[in-house]
C-alpha cells in the first residue's frame, strides 16, 4: 500500500506555479501526491496542462473565495470524505478559505477516526496586516482559533511570523524564504540580452527611445493595477509604455478604463505568458503596486532580472527591498508618487544601473536551494514525530 499525502490550494495553477518544489521533495521521500483544489477556476494559464506527467493524483472541489458562498459546505464535506478514503499521511494547506476548510475537515476526521495526521498549513500573506482595512481582519480569530489544529503553521514574511507566534499552534511556527526562486543571475552575456530586448521590443511595438514598464500580476482589485494607470493618464507622457501580466476578472474593466484615459497606445494588457523572464530583460522598470502580499515571486522576479522596482511599502515588500537601494517603496502609493518614483529611475540611469545590480545580490538569500532545504526538514520532522 502507496503512502499518500495531499496538497490543497483554492485555485488548481497554485502548485505548478509555485508548488513544485515541494511536489519532488515528497515524492522523493516515497509519497504519492493527491492535490485537492478547484481545476475549473483558471489563474495562472493551461493548469491541467502544467499537471500531465508530474504522478499528482488530482480531485476537483468547489473551493470559492468568499467564506460566504453556499459552495463553502459542499467543499468542506467532499474533502472530509476524500479524507476518509484515502487515509492520507500528511495534509498540506495552501491559501486562507482552502486553509480554512482543510483544517475543520482534518479536525472533524480526526475526531471520528482517532486517527492522527499531521497538517500543515502555509499562509502566503494573512489578510490581516499593519495598515489593513477593518473587514480584513475578520479572518483573524479564524486564523487564530485553527492554529490549534495546525501542526505546522508556515509564513513566508517577518510579519506575519511574529503574528502567527502569538497563536496557540499545536505544533511550532515556522517562517521559510517564499516558495524559492532559482539561485542565479541573469547573466546571458550583453549580446544575447540585447538580442531578446530588441526582439521582444519589435514583437511589442516598444521602440529604443520608449521608456517600459511591466507589471506581473493577478487583474484584480488587490494587485492595484488601475493605480499606475491612472498615473500614466495624469503625466500624458506618451514616451512611457506600461505592460501588464496576467489573467483575472477585471480585464474588461481596466481594457475600459485604458480606452477611457485614452491611452490604447500606451498601456496593454498581455493576459497569461510564458516568457516573462524575456519581458523583464526587456522591461526598463518593473512597477509593483499591489496593496497585500505575502512574498512574491513576481517581485523577486524581477529583482534577479536587474530591473530597478517601483512598489508600495507593504509587509513582504519590504523584506525584500530597500528603499533608495533596489528601487522606491511608496508610502501612499497615489498616482503622483508612482510618477515621481518612476521619473527618478528613469531620469538617472547610473541609479537604475545600480539598483538592478543591488537587487540581483539581495534576491540570492531566497533561492529554491534554501527553501527545499527547510521544506525537507519541516516534512521529515512532521512526518516522523507522527510515527
Amino acid at each position: 500500500m502507496c503512502k499518500k499525502v495531499l496538497l490543497v490550494t483554492r485555485v488548481s495553477g497554485f502548485v505548478p506555479q509555485f508548488e513544485m518544489n515541494n511536489v519532488k521533495i515528497l515524492q522523493k521521500m516515497g509519497y504519492e501526491v493527491h492535490y485537492a483544489s478547484n481545476f475549473e477556476t483558471v489563474v495562472y494559464g493551461a493548469d491541467n496542462e502544467r499537471l500531465k506527467g508530474t504522478g499528482i493524483v488530482c480531485h476537483d472541489m468547489p473551493f470559492c473565495r468568499s467564506p460566504f458562498s453556499g459552495k463553502v459546505l459542499t467543499a468542506y464535506r467532499k474533502l472530509k470524505q476524500l479524507l476518509l478514503e484515502e487515509e492520507f499521511e500528511l495534509i498540506h494547506c495552501h491559501m486562507p478559505m482552502t486553509g480554512v476548510v482543510t483544517r475543520m475537515a482534518a479536525q472533524a476526521v480526526r475526531r471520528q477516526t482517532k486517527r492522527e495526521v499531521p497538517v500543515i498549513y502555509t499562509t502566503h500573506g494573512f489578510h490581516f496586516f499593519r495598515g489593513a482595512p477593518l473587514k480584513n481582519w475578520l479572518y483573524y480569530l479564524p486564523e487564530k482559533w485553527l492554529a490549534r489544529y495546525t501542526d505546522r503553521l508556515i509564513t513566508i514574511n517577518e510579519e506575519d511570523f511574529q503574528r502567527a507566534s502569538g497563536f496557540k499552534v499545536r505544533g511550532k511556527v515556522e517562517k521559510i524564504p517564499g516558495v524559492g526562486i532559482e539561485n542565479h543571475k541573469e547573466d546571458l552575456g550583453e549580446e544575447r540580452r540585447s538580442s531578446i530586448r530588441e526582439q521582444k521590443r519589435e514583437e511589442l511595438g516598444v521602440s529604443a527611445s520608449d521608456y517600459m514598464l511591466l507589471s506581473v500580476g493577478e487583474l484584480n482589485h488587490n494587485k492595484n493595477h488601475l493605480q499606475v494607470i491612472k498615473a500614466l493618464a495624469e503625466t500624458r507622457d506618451a514616451s512611457i509604455r506600461y505592460f501588464i501580466c496576467g489573467m483575472g476578472a477585471l480585464h474588461k474593466e481596466l481594457e475600459e478604463q485604458v480606452k477611457k484615459f485614452g491611452l490604447e497606445k500606451q498601456v496593454r494588457l498581455l493576459g497569461y505568458r510564458s516568457d516573462i523572464k524575456e519581458l523583464l530583460l526587456t522591461a526598463d522598470c518593473f512597477v509593483f503596486p499591489s496593496l497585500r502580499e505575502g512574498l512574491s515571486v513576481a517581485l523577486m522576479e524581477a529583482m534577479r532580472a536587474g530591473l530597478p522596482v517601483v512598489a508600495k511599502k507593504i509587509r513582504g515588500n519590504v523584506d525584500l527591498l530597500a528603499d533608495g537601494q533596489g528601487g522606491f517603496l511608496l508610502k501612499e502609493g497615489t498616482p503622483q508618487e508612482y510618477m515621481e518614483a518612476v521619473y527618478r529611475v528613469k531620469n538617472d540611469k547610473d541609479l537604475a544601473v545600480s539598483m538592478g545590480k543591488w537587487n540581483q545580490e539581495r534576491v540570492r538569500k531566497f533561492s529554491c536551494e534554501e527553501v527545499t532545504a527547510r521544506m525537507e526538514r519541516i516534512y521529515k520532522e512532521v512526518l516522523e514525530w507522527m510515527v
